[in-house]
């Protein structure tokens, strides 16, 4: 029997997990379990130079400590380096991408959207990145949670970067290959993510592949007017009673807590949680989070 609804969280190792974190995972994992589906993790431990040293290692055990337990193996996108250059190899073979060697400082010069220059100049490998052809944007995607969003025409009209100059793998063609090899069908994570969802799908249109539903969740804001981030400096979510935490992250999705949770179980909350869990009820805009408020 398939099951019909596949979630994931993938975080990338650049630092341990946040309080934004924490409504990123809660949010997929409550998606996929109150459908009786699968939720799998993912490492996005493609960008070396911003990783911290253990994060990867320790982001699974705040998970585990935070009762989001995972199905099936961890997958790392720094094993997955082969099935990236296939893609790659793909898109040229059919002729859905390029080389380009115009630096980042041409394209802010161009105010900030690529031009197309190379697209037509049969480049070389050498020194160059490698941008899709976009020949049919996608101009507009339907949120779960939000509807209808349309697209900036720019960016949905951009031939964009999948292979970078330095020889890293973009993140839009890693998440796509990824997404589509684990077979998920439902993508929920933060509104700071919702600008690249229609490149990601003009990516699954150029492969041919099922484009999987979509919800974007509002973010928490700090005091600062930031989202908490990794970048930001974001404080890391505390050890110890990790109900608390758990609690303040429904209630930041709108979503109904037992009076008594302090003398329940971790897992019993989270149970009631996926029982009562409603897209509806959860806030589209974004709000400041309040560490003392549980």
């Amino acid at each position: 029997m398939l099951t019909s609804c596949i979630g994931r969280f993938a975080p990338s190792p650049s630092g341990e997990l946040h309080f934004g974190s924490l409504i990123a995972a809660v949010g997929s994992y409550l998606q996929a379990r109150a459908q009786h589906g699968q939720w799998r993790v993912r490492i996005e431990d493609i960008d070396p130079p911003r990783e911290v040293p253990g994060a990867a290692n320790r982001i699974l055990q705040q998970l585990e400590q935070h009762g989001l337990v995972w199905d099936g193996d961890v997958l790392w996108q720094s094993a997955r380096h082969q099935a990236y250059r296939d893609a790659l190899a793909w898109l040229e073979e059919h002729q859905r991408s390029y080389y380009c060697t115009c630096t980042r400082s041409r394209i802010q010069q161009l105010g900030g959207l690529y031009d197309r220059h190379c697209r037509d100049l049969h480049l070389g490998a050498e020194n160059a990145a490698i941008r899709l052809r976009v020949d049919h944007p996608v101009s507009q995607f339907q949120d779960a949670l939000r509807g209808e969003i349309v697209a900036n025409a720019g960016m949905a009209g951009e031939d964009f970067i999948i292979h970078r100059r330095d020889g890293l793998f973009a993140y839009n063609l890693a998440v796509v290959v990824d997404d589509h090899f684990q077979g998920i069908t439902h993508v929920v994570r933060g509104a700071d993510l919702i600008d690249p969802t229609v490149r990601q799908i003009a990516l699954y249109q150029q492969f041919g592949w099922q484009v999987p539903d979509y919800l974007h969740l509002p973010l928490a804001i700090g005091a600062d007017g930031n989202k908490l981030s990794k970048q930001n400096y974001a404080t890391p979510l505390p050890t110890g009673d990790a109900r608390p935490a758990v609690v303040q992250a429904l209630r930041f999705l709108g979503q109904p807590v037992s009076e008594g949770w302090q003398d329940l179980p971790l897992s019993a909350t989270l149970q009631q949680a996926i029982v009562h869990w409603n897209v509806a009820k959860i806030p589209s805009e974004n709000a400041v989070y309040n560490r003392a408020q549980t």
